[in-house]
């Protein structure tokens, strides 16, 4: 028996997308603050073996998003598992007796949002569900810092004298792709710079793409659900214009490499005095070149875990919620990096941290 639908038309679906430590969390947090009584269901894709983004959200108290509504894909990149996990958990979402009202996917920050977008094309998804607009938070912060800026002129001179030099690193592709298929930029952070250095990432931003989407502005995260929800862009129907470098590669024949990412999870002990443990945290972060950090920490006395979050050199911290009655305490952390990280370094390295 087929159930009655509780809403005519298409379910809108925004994907959030963003390179590592944007802070797209924190948006959506924000966001399932201020949902405005909308029911949300929330797809989230974490990379690594421990879903910390989807215990963050679930830590959030938001009345519009009940844990039952939260769904974690925690086998890898969505790009890559679509058919395996992304299209049986949107028809299992889509056969509830109470749909939501809005569907929010947040991607990892190494996920392709092209393969995604294409998915809702498929029959058993596209006569339900639309995708509402694409949303790319950029950490403007980090680029203002020229973590993905670079000399074009100055490439291109040494592009000419020599032919073999690869010019692109898998990163600023990455960062390119998720640019190419935004409906809406959030230019995040953008209070951690000054007005020249806004100016400077809105350059930097705009080069790196033909499109010009529209670019807003953004401090912890904070944009209001009527910004992101209710773009109405119907994005599947015109991704096959929005290409990622992967798919204009396979087009001209050439072989792509997967297998740029890793990650791993430590876990340690209580931490006693959190405050040296992310100072000393910073140093293996930077002579191991880690990508990203993330996890939770016990902190003995203290009845919350501490959140800890590592983009580069910069850390946050805070104590985002109490621990449940039964649950293990202790110290898990999610490193991410590039597919030559030296592990067993990284996890002796911070091992004597404790």
């Amino acid at each position: 028996m087929t159930l009655a639908k509780p809403q005519q038309g298409k379910i809108p679906a925004t994907v959030i997308t963003g390179f590592l430590g944007a802070g797209k969390t924190t948006m959506i947090r924000n966001l399932l603050q201020n949902a405005d009584g909308k029911r949300i269901a929330l797809i989230i894709n974490e990379f690594g073996d421990l879903g910390v983004d989807g215990d963050v959200l679930k830590g959030c108290g938001a009345e519009a998003c009940s844990e039952e509504d939260i769904i974690e894909l925690t086998n890898g990149c969505i790009c890559c598992t679509v058919a395996d996990d992304f299209i049986p958990t949107m028809t299992k979402l889509l056969e509830r007796e109470n749909r939501p009202d809005h569907i929010v996917i947040e991607t990892s920050g190494l996920a392709l949002p092209q393969p995604l977008v294409a998915a809702f094309n498929w029959p058993d998804i596209r006569s339900e569900v639309t995708v509402d607009g694409v949303v790319t938070v950029v950490d403007s912060a980090a680029v203002a810092a020229g973590r993905f800026a670079d000399d074009h002129d100055k490439v291109d001179a040494l592009r000419v004298n020599d032919e073999n030099l690869d010019h692109e690193s898998p990163l600023e592709e990455l960062f390119e792709d998720q640019l190419t298929a935004a409906d809406l930029i959030v230019l995040n952070k953008t209070d951690l710079i000054d007005a020249d250095g806004l100016k400077s990432v809105r350059e930097e931003v705009a080069s790196r793409i033909s499109r010009r989407p529209t670019m807003i502005e953004a401090k912890n995260g904070e944009v209001a659900a009527a910004i992101l929800l209710g773009l109405g862009v119907g994005t599947e129907g015109e991704i096959a214009n929005r290409k990622s470098h992967h798919e204009l590669e396979h087009e001209a024949g050439e072989e792509h490499d997967h297998d740029e990412f890793d990650s791993f999870v430590v876990e340690l002990g209580a931490i006693a005095d959190p405050a040296a443990f992310v100072d000393r945290l910073k140093g293996v972060i930077a002579e191991h070149d880690v990508l990203r950090l993330k996890g939770f920490a016990d902190v003995p006395g203290k009845p919350m875990r501490l959140l800890i979050q590592a983009v580069g050199s910069r850390i946050d911290q805070y104590y985002d919620r109490a621990w449940t009655p039964g649950e293990r305490r202790g110290t898990r952390l999610v490193v991410i990096g590039l597919h030559d990280m030296d592990e067993a370094a990284v996890r002796t390295a911070i091992s004597a941290l404790v």
